[in-house]
């Protein structure tokens, strides 16, 4: 073992130690045996996670406790909850699909082009995003959300036996369960559009734990059908059959200091604990561990270093020292989850298929 990991280990230990000595006499649900079913047994990051919420959940620990209303935990999506590794980033893969292969009659060629030339090593960014808002406009609410859910029964070609809606990580989906039986209420802050990450929630493991409420993501202008062009929308109302559609008009990524801002303007008060999984969520990491949090208060960082069960390429040496340094705890995908997915679901010998598009159909046809 290397010296920056026993320093990584060492630290763990002793967080653990003193966490577990600040938190006996639990009154919540919390007991040794949570968090055993996917995460590995000698998992420092789920023994931390435990004796954290044995110890906010102790009502005899008065300077720790946490009442149940405050409890308050927000998770990245992508990344974080499910796989986003090349090519199975369930929003960019539902946009290329809606692009080139369900309704390319339904959008320009700039953004058939747009959706072709995306490969990998591509941004998820604000000028991405702006290209999914025109590709969906017109569409009601409803319309995308059944969408992302007719999309989500699709086979990836990334994985065996996955669907793209399946691409939760079990030891997550465990967490995000023992968190809500623990008193925590749960959010989803996503850089995927608000409408589908609510789809993809709600399809999901994690759909009793989520409410539709409790889901923050990027957003695209919405305007009642006929209005789309009055620029206030106080300059008309809503009667009973309009429909609520998308104009192609975007409002804001839901990244960086966008994340910390919506939180604060949609919870309204600071969370305890902060799981994520880039540099992406450190503004939502370092909101929740601001110093004046009332609360005790911790933030994860999943690294994608497991590259036989998954498609990461994260090195673990260096990006939980990173990680550390900031005041994360990193999670281990390689020696955290005991389990990633079920296990008939495989990587496959190939990351991704190129799919075809009526431009390749004619080519073939005319040869």
């Amino acid at each position: 073992m290397s010296k920056k990991k026993n320093i990584v280990v060492s630290l763990f230990m002793v967080l653990t130690m003193i966490v577990s000595s600040m938190g006996l006499g639990g009154c919540g649900v919390s007991n040794t045996t949570a968090l055993t079913n996917y995460w590995a047994a000698d998992s420092n990051v789920s023994e931390s996670l435990r004796n954290y919420v044995k110890m906010v959940t102790n009502k005899n620990d008065s300077g720790n406790y946490i009442p149940e209303k405050d409890r308050i935990a927000v998770f990245d999506m992508d990344g974080t909850l499910t796989c986003e590794t090349y090519y199975t980033y369930y929003d960019t893969m539902m946009f290329i699909n809606y692009c080139l292969i369900d309704h390319p009659e339904k959008v320009s060629d700039e953004l058939k082009a747009a959706a072709a030339e995306i490969e990998p090593g591509y941004t998820a960014g604000e000028e991405l995003a702006r290209n999914f808002a025109k590709a969906y406009a017109g569409m009601t609410i409803q319309e995308l959300y059944d969408y992302a859910v007719e999309f989500g029964q699709k086979q990836t070609d990334s994985f065996n036996n996955m669907r793209y809606i399946d691409g939760f990580y079990l030891p997550m989906v465990e967490l995000v369960k023992y968190l809500y039986e623990n008193g925590f209420t749960i959010y989803v802050v996503s850089g995927t559009e608000r409408t589908t990450t609510r789809a993809i929630v709600a399809n999901s493991p994690i759909s009793e734990y989520v409410s539709p409420a409790h889901v923050i993501g990027t957003e695209f202008e919405v305007k009642q059908r006929g209005c789309e062009d009055i620029p206030s929308n106080m300059d008309y109302k809503y009667a009973d059959g309009d429909d609520l559609v998308f104009t192609g008009g975007f409002i804001q990524k839901n990244l960086n200091a966008n994340k910390s801002i919506w939180i604060e303007r949609e919870i309204g008060q600071r969370p305890v604990l902060a799981f994520g999984n880039s540099g992406s969520d450190t503004s939502m990491m370092n909101y929740v561990l601001d110093k004046r949090n009332p609360y005790p208060a911790q933030s994860y960082m999943v690294v994608a270093d497991d590259d036989v069960r998954e498609w990461g390429k994260q090195n673990w040496e260096e990006k939980s020292a990173a990680y550390i340094e900031q005041g994360y705890i990193p999670i281990s995908m390689k020696n955290d989850f005991l389990k990633i997915y079920p296990d008939n679901v495989t990587r496959s010998e190939t990351q991704y298929v190129e799919p075809e598009n009526d431009a390749d159909e004619e080519e073939d046809e005319a040869a």
